[in-house]
């Protein structure tokens, strides 16, 4: 699916009103519950006109598009292909963490990540990061790894919003109309290790076209902090997202989970900064439930963090891993039927994996064995029906849970974002 790259004059769309971004970074600088800003998508837009999701249509009296059908198939994660982890690629994995297949071919040392399934299974997207510039693009392949091609970027011009800009972390929607992705662009500060100037939150169909800017997080502030990991819930009404701060956010050098609606409007915080959660969250299919995972500050391999859930109203934190913890989580997500969860863990020093338990975190269960250091991560379990392999029958479900808890015994290590 080749994109649409955007004209001279639609580059322009990065730059908001200033009063309506004041508003709206004064309510992200209050903190979890704070009052949102409103600032609608017609504040910036791309020269076409792109119709709102359908779950604003739904709003209106207009149904959403039909829930898909709750079948646990494919796994699909992020592999490092060399010991020194410099090159990366998407690979599935059946529900019973058996059948790796890898579906992506990256150039020597660049690294492709963040994967997210199309709504039946079809089709994967994934940002791939160059391995001279250093910023990133958005992809797509077909699940039977054949054909990935690269979604038309949105700058294509000169112009001060395209220095170093940067394109990550793809998600559908739930009808597969859109695309979610965090951009970021602008000057590099030194004295803020590098931070970029702007990052903030987009929506596009899935060829690239109809390109619409829905936060504004550091329009007003820049430096002060990175967009990233969007995820829908069910009913395509909301989206949440990890919002960290640099070192002139407020707090300084944190994170934490955001949630915003699909229409650029209810923007607020969903968990407390001192919880530190980031990566892709993960809403429950009911959407009663959001995973999200927690990561310790200090050194990237400092241990404590923790898988949890929420409400999407902000209330009932909960942790379903052990704390305190030596333990190092990488990111989670739902099966389609609800009933069980994969989640990355590996040992203190040591390569990741996938694992499964059950929603309330008991019947941890370890999913794959990788001995070769390819650090499995960032798994999102999709529809796709697992290839029937010679002589034996199509496995459609995961692996029932051991009747009694096993420990999630083994630590975990992360490296810079590779959660």
């Amino acid at each position: 699916m080749t994109g649409t790259g955007l004209s001279p004059t639609t580059t322009t769309r990065t730059r908001a009103n200033a009063g309506a971004g004041l508003l709206l970074l004064g309510a992200l600088l209050t903190g979890c519950g704070a009052e949102p800003g409103e600032i609608p998508l017609s504040e910036i837009r791309a020269d076409t006109p792109s119709a709102a999701p359908d779950a604003v249509g739904a709003a209106a009296g207009t149904p959403a598009a039909p829930a898909v059908a709750a079948h646990n198939g494919l796994i699909v994660s992020r592999a490092y292909l060399d010991p020194d982890h410099t090159t990366s690629a998407i690979v599935t994995v059946g529900p019973d963490g058996t059948g790796e297949r890898q579906v992506t071919q990256p150039p020597d040392r660049a690294r492709d990540d963040r994967p997210d399934w199309s709504p039946d299974g079809s089709t994967i997207a994934f940002d791939r990061t160059d391995p001279q510039t250093g910023g990133a693009r958005l992809w797509t392949v077909p699940a039977t790894g054949e054909g990935e091609r690269q979604i038309g970027q949105l700058c294509d011009n000169g112009t001060a919003d395209c220095t170093n800009e940067d394109e990550r972390a793809p998600a559908y929607s739930p009808d597969g109309k859109q695309l979610a992705f965090s951009r970021s662009w602008g000057a590099l500060d030194p004295a803020g290790k590098n931070q970029i100037q702007y990052s903030d939150l987009y929506l596009m169909a899935p060829d690239g076209s109809n390109v619409q800017r829905l936060t504004f997080l550091t329009n007003d502030k820049p430096y002060s902090g990175e967009v990233g990991n969007p995820s829908w819930s069910p009913d395509g009404k909301q989206l949440t997202f990890e919002y960290r701060t640099g070192a002139s956010g407020q707090p300084a050098n944190s994170r934490a989970v955001y949630i915003v609606g699909a229409d650029g409007t209810g923007l607020r915080q969903l968990t407390p900064w001192e919880l530190r959660a980031g990566d892709r969250a993960s809403w429950s299919p009911d959407g009663t439930q959001i995973l999200f995972t927690t990561y310790p500050a200090g050194a990237d391999n400092a241990p404590g963090g923790g898988i949890y859930t929420v409400h999407p109203d902000g209330t009932a934190i909960g942790a379903l891993t052990p704390a305190p913890s030596d333990a190092f989580y990488g990111a989670a997500s739902y099966a389609p039927d609800g009933r069980s969860i994969v989640f990355a863990q590996a040992p203190a020093g040591g390569t990741a994996d996938l694992y499964s338990m059950r929603t309330d975190g008991t019947g941890v269960a370890r999913l794959t064995n990788n001995t070769t250091g390819r650090w499995l991560s960032r798994p999102k379990w999709g529809t796709a029906t697992p290839p029937a392999a010679p002589g034996a029958a199509t496995p459609t479900t995961a692996p029932a849970a051991p009747a009694q808890t096993q420990p999630s015994a083994e630590p975990q290590s992360q490296e810079q974002d590779q959660n």
